[in-house]
């Protein structure tokens, strides 16, 4: 897996602009940035339900690369709250792996390292 790639570097960036300009940054819209991570999420359950064929009135309605698709977007949204609480986003994320990695490791999981 690659790290976080330059497309999505700009993507982010220009997001978080964008919402600036158009809404501020201070404390209310990081909170909303932060809720919109949220409501992503639903939309990737959702997403998942409709695999799932779940909903008996519905059917199977989504296909899992759509829910990819969703996931990605739960993604990029918590990038942009990273970004609006003035973190970068990838070192929060390599840190955070890093974590992970540690963890896994202290109890008995494999750890492949993380480049740096």
């Amino acid at each position: 897996m690659r790290q976080v790639d330059e497309t999505s570097r700009r993507a982010v960036d220009a997001a978080v602009r964008w919402l600036d300009t158009h809404h501020g940054s201070g404390p209310q819209q990081q909170t909303m940035r932060i809720l919109k991570v949220t409501e992503e999420a639903g939309e990737a359950a959702s997403a998942w339900i409709g695999v799932q064929g779940q909903n008996p009135r519905k059917g199977v309605t989504h296909t899992p690369r759509e829910v990819a698709d969703e996931l990605a977007d739960v993604a990029l949204a918590s990038f942009v709250a990273i970004r609006s609480l003035g973190f970068d986003p990838a070192e929060v994320l390599t840190a955070k792996a890093a974590k992970v990695l540690d963890r896994m490791a202290a109890h008995g999981g494999t750890s492949a390292g993380v480049d740096a």
